[in-house]
């Protein structure tokens, strides 16, 4: 007969890691899927983190994911690093289908994140790989000294063109407004760096080349002018999108795609079934705040549980 479990977290980085190590330490005997390929969620492709409270000098994304999963593991996590393909979650016992496993579970907390969100223009999968990536972290390196641009005005769009501009020679950073949307701190520094060359009020028209990028025609918002800017590289960093789609039709999403809880608490539409981190906020989108509601959905799912034992 297959255990039931008291809970099962799906997905990592900051808050289903700290859900972890809050029911862990409960000894409620948590199971966590991490995922395969996104074990550890945006932060494993982020650079230094200067803004996260213990760490005065900064950490990179991804020692301080595996911080979380040392303290996790430590008090008892049982971790797997399965992804969630199919999830049935009404009922008293909820069930978890992975590829290798079938999980079932009292109660479930869903931490499955975002997504980076993409342009939608004409050959943007095709040269994925080829000049067009979603991750500085991972592919910066293979423009040295070339050409980069940057499409987006936010804190990840900042982060981005500064750790390019170690490799490139020149970082375009292409935004439809006419000022950045960043953190002041932030926005200054990228504006005082020799290197990033800012081009407002413009967007992405069209992505030019035979078999890799070669350019991109911008287009004003403004003036409605077009221009070709030769670029070897492209990256995309215009915000995320909610994990969702295993989810639609299974419990309450907002029109965003988001999964809409009961605040102040993590609670669903379902009951037993719990939702913390980026996949219920669309707006701070930050891993303090991540972790802040990991802790969150541990504690309400914990009393969820007391509740059923009563």
């Amino acid at each position: 007969m297959t255990k039931i479990h008291d809970v099962v977290i799906v997905g990592s980085g900051p808050a289903g890691w700290t859900a972890a190590i809050y029911t862990a330490r409960a000894g409620l005997n948590p199971v966590l899927l991490a995922g395969t390929l996104n074990a550890g969620g945006a932060l494993m492709t982020t650079t230094e983190v200067e803004n996260f409270p213990g760490w005065p000098e900064g950490i990179m994304g991804p020692e301080l994911m595996q911080k979380f999963e040392e303290q996790a593991v430590r008090f008892g996590t049982d971790m797997r690093y399965e992804d969630a393909v199919e999830m049935k979650l009404d009922g008293d016992v909820k069930e978890i289908r992975t590829d290798e496993e079938t999980y079932l579970a009292r109660a479930v907390i869903l931490a499955v994140g975002s997504d980076y969100k993409k342009l939608g223009l004409e050959g943007e999968e095709l040269y994925t790989g080829k000049g067009v990536s979603y991750c500085a972290t991972c592919d910066g390196f293979f423009f040295k000294d070339r050409e980069i641009a940057v499409i987006g005005g936010g804190d990840s769009a900042v982060t981005e063109a500064q750790f390019l501009s170690r490799f490139g020679s020149t970082v375009h950073v292409i935004h439809r407004r006419d000022e950045l949307r960043a953190s002041q701190i932030m926005a200054d520094r990228l504006l005082a760096n020799d290197k990033v060359v800012m081009h407002w009020n413009s967007v992405v028209e069209k992505i030019n080349g035979e078999t890799k990028l070669e350019s991109l025609t911008l287009r004003n918002n403004e003036t409605g002018e077009t221009s070709d800017l030769p670029v070897s590289g492209m990256f995309v960093a215009i915000g995320h999108e909610p994990r969702t789609e295993l989810l639609q039709g299974a419990l309450k999403l907002d029109d965003a795609g988001y999964i809409v809880v009961d605040e102040p608490s993590t609670a669903t539409s379902l009951p037993g079934v719990f939702a913390c981190g980026d996949v219920v906020d669309s707006h701070y989108q930050q891993a303090i705040t991540a972790a802040g509601t990991g802790a969150k959905a541990a504690l309400d799912a914990e009393e969820y549980l007391a509740g059923l034992q009563a």
